[in-house]
């Protein structure tokens, strides 16, 4: 024991008080710097693993499909097929007018670089506003009866501004159409309500197509159109209607690609 007290007094006869204190600051510092060493290195090592997955994922490739690249305007046949709608008046004198919904079919054959034929069945029906009558059988009036229109018509297609995105398209089209007015007349003549009477007429469709490509083979149509028509009636005034109609078609198209319009190959490439 004496010897130990005999160690402290002289320690501190040796160091002075202040000494210890300083020592002490000394440690604390060296023990910071150690630990920020220590986070530096951490966050140094996941920076340049960040940094690894970054260029990895960098070097990654990525392959881009274009569903229009191998879009041509070479095909010899098309064919689509479309929703359709169409507006028209059954009699000559007829206030109301018929909304009418169907199918509209239409072909092409390309037999030049923009040039084509084509041809249409489109089918329309639904029913119509009627005269004041009181044609039906319990004495009161004959409402809404049925109507239809059966359209066939063939001509010029011409291939206008066009890239791989869609195009643009003018046809003029003849041929007849095939009215029914008298289904639903109750075997009456089509005087009672105004109607034409059953019949075929002359009928040119004018207008177009706007094509948005899908794809090499699938095209989504739309189709507007004017659709003239030239009715006649059998009773007096005996007289003949020329009607100008709109009508509108939306739908889709398949083009044949196997079967090119030119047989010469250098022809054979988008926007020719």
């Amino acid at each position: 024991m004496a010897g130990r007290y005999g160690l402290v007094s002289w320690l501190v006869m040796r160091f002075p008080v202040r000494f210890f204190p300083c020592l002490l600051a000394v440690l604390a510092l060296a023990f910071g710097a150690g630990t920020r060493m220590e986070a530096q290195s951490s966050s140094s090592s996941t920076s340049t693993q960040t940094s690894s997955n970054a260029q990895t994922t960098e070097s990654t490739p990525y392959i881009v499909v274009d569903p229009l690249a191998k879009v041509r305007y070479d095909n010899r046949w098309d064919l689509s097929l479309n929703a359709a709608y169409d507006h028209m008046k059954a009699g000559p004198n007829l206030l109301q007018g018929a909304n009418l919904g169907g199918l509209d079919f239409e072909a092409s054959m390309w037999l030049t670089k923009h040039w084509a034929v084509e041809a249409t069945d489109r089918t329309y029906v639904g029913t119509s506003g009627a005269a004041p009558n009181d044609a039906n059988s319990n004495g009161g009036p004959i409402k809404g009866p049925f109507v239809a229109e059966y359209f066939f018509a063939a001509g010029p297609e011409v291939l206008g501004p066009h890239n791989k995105h869609g195009a643009i398209i003018a046809h003029v089209m003849a041929g007849g159409v095939y009215g029914n007015f008298q289904h639903s007349l109750l075997g009456k003549p089509a005087s009672v309500v105004g109607f034409y009477p059953n019949q075929f007429a002359p009928a040119i469709i004018m207008g177009g197509h706007f094509d948005l490509n899908r794809s090499e083979h699938l095209v989504f149509r739309i189709s507007p159109d004017a659709v003239w028509t030239r009715y006649s009636i059998n009773y007096p005034p005996f007289t003949t209607a020329n009607d100008i109609n709109f009508a509108i078609s939306v739908g889709m198209e398949y083009k044949f690609t196997k079967i090119k319009r030119s047989l010469r190959k250098e022809n054979w490439v988008s926007g020719w």
